[in-house]
């Protein structure tokens, strides 16, 4: 079997080549403006968060609070390790 090549045959080849080319690398850049659109909401958000910590640090700054601590009684599972020891005085 020959094959014979020919003008119109090697200009689609060329044709549907290069139209791959261009089609991979616009979706390569798609896809990195996709990741870099990620990114930089991530960023902002991190920013946003170091900012609102910011400001209420700043909104406590200088506050004396007093937290309310009751002495809770110790639980069955607590008494086991707590124990009383006597010591005498050994001469």
């Amino acid at each position: 079997m020959i094959v014979e090549a020919s003008i119109v045959g090697i200009f689609k080849t060329v044709l549907l080549i290069l139209g791959a080319f261009v089609l991979l690398r616009f979706l390569g850049q798609l896809m990195i403006a996709k990741r870099n659109m990620e990114e930089e909401r991530q960023l902002n958000k991190k920013q946003r968060d170091v900012e609102s910590e910011r400001n209420q640090k700043l909104k406590n700054f200088g506050k004396t609070s007093i937290l309310n601590a009751k002495k809770k009684s110790p639980t069955k599972k607590e008494d086991d390790f707590i124990q009383d020891v006597d010591f005498e005085e050994v001469n």
